[in-house]
Parts: structure tokens; C-alpha cells; sequence
């Protein structure tokens, strides 16, 4: 495996996270090499403030009172992160093939110069199509759960 020419590059653009996330960690199964761009810009669907009350809640939650770092697990805050925790959690992590496809995926918020001009391919599967339908961003989840943090520790 030498590099850039054979990974895969996806858009994240519009996708719903889960549908997408499952659609990669099939390709990582199959031995592909996978960037992820525009991770900010993948959707979450359901009503914002539900989903950020749930995601807020498993971050301040995981704390013991004697040791805050004791108690896991612990849940990414940034986009990128964040979804490579997602395709994580729909691999065999038990097993050595799941380690290893995990390896083969990178994850970008924004694009990168060295992949500006790469084929970003859709997933047509993935793809958000119902604009009646709630939903909120990565992006936009990060920033508002980095407000609420530091408007709750003030």
C-alpha cells in the first residue's frame, strides 16, 4: 500500500453519519483504504436539542467524584473524532481484522491540500434526502456542546 492513489476519498458532505459509517466500515472490511473530508458537514438526524442534550450528557456523566479520569468511556468532542468513533463501533474490535481496518481509515474536518484535487466520491445510500426532517451537523453539535461547557463550568 503506497499512499494517497488508493484510498478512497468521500465527501461527507449531506451523508447521515450512521448510514455512512456503515457503508466505510464495510469498505475497511474489504481491505480499502478510506479518508473521510468535510467530516464538520455530516448530519445527525433527529431534533437538535435532543441530540445535543444526549451527547452532552454522556460526556458530564462519565466522572466519579474521586477521580474524574477513572471512569470511561470517553466520547470524542471533535467532528473528526467523533466519527471515527462511530465506524469504530461497527467493526470487530475484538478481533485483529478490526484494529487493523480501523488503521486504514483517516478522517478530515475541511479538506486538505493533498486531497484537492482527488475524485471525492458520494455515497448515494448515505445521503440526506428529507429537508423536513430534523437534523443537526457534527460542526454544528461541536460548537454547541463547547458553548454549553463553558457556560456550565462558569
Amino acid at each position: 500500500m503506497s499512499g494517497k492513489e488508493e484510498a478512497i476519498v468521500i465527501d461527507g458532505t449531506g451523508h447521515i453519519a450512521g448510514r455512512l459509517a456503515s457503508v466505510v466500515a464495510k469498505r475497511l472490511l474489504k481491505g480499502d483504504r478510506v479518508v473521510v473530508v468535510n467530516a464538520e458537514k455530516i448530519v445527525i438526524t433527529g431534533k437538535p436539542k435532543r441530540v445535543v442534550e444526549k451527547y452532552l450528557k454522556r460526556w458530564v456523566e462519565w466522572k466519579t467524584y474521586y477521580n474524574p479520569e477513572l471512569r470511561g468511556p470517553k466520547y470524542p468532542k471533535t467532528p473528526d473524532r467523533l466519527f471515527k468513533r462511530m465506524v469504530r463501533g461497527m467493526l470487530p474490535m475484538e478481533k485483529t481484522i478490526g484494529r487493523d481496518s480501523l488503521k486504514r481509515l483517516t478522517v478530515y474536518v475541511g479538506l486538505p491540500d493533498e486531497y484537492r484535487n482527488a475524485k471525492l466520491v458520494k455515497v448515494e445510500e448515505a445521503l440526506f434526502k428529507n429537508e423536513l426532517v430534523p437534523y443537526i451537523t457534527l460542526g454544528e453539535l461541536y460548537k454547541s456542546l463547547t458553548n454549553r461547557e463553558v457556560v456550565s463550568n462558569a
